[in-house]
């Protein structure tokens, strides 16, 4: 079973990853944040294997985020969710 937490300020995109994710025998979605400070408390409590990560979020935004994740977490992956798609952005 791989653990996924999914952090998006949209409430609409969380519900829908949701959605889409849970037809997946191997999924659990263990939760959902809005916000890059609360996704760090939540891999801290919630131990997930996966983040799926938007880059743009109020507080502590997806870059920050992920960094203090994958700094604080060796079991933890991360991975992004962004509608840019330009090379500088994605760098």
């Amino acid at each position: 079973m791989i653990r996924i937490l999914l952090v998006d300020d949209q409430k609409s995109i969380r519900e829908r990853l949701k959605s889409l994710l849970e037809t997946e025998p191997d999924f659990d979605i263990v939760g959902m944040v809005d916000n890059g400070y609360d996704a760090i408390e939540q891999v801290k409590l919630l131990l997930p294997d996966v983040v799926l990560m938007d880059m743009e979020m109020p507080d502590i935004d997806g870059v920050l985020a992920t960094k203090i994740i994958s700094h604080s977490s060796l079991k933890t992956r991360v991975l992004v969710l962004s509608s840019h798609d330009s090379d500088e952005y994605v760098a």
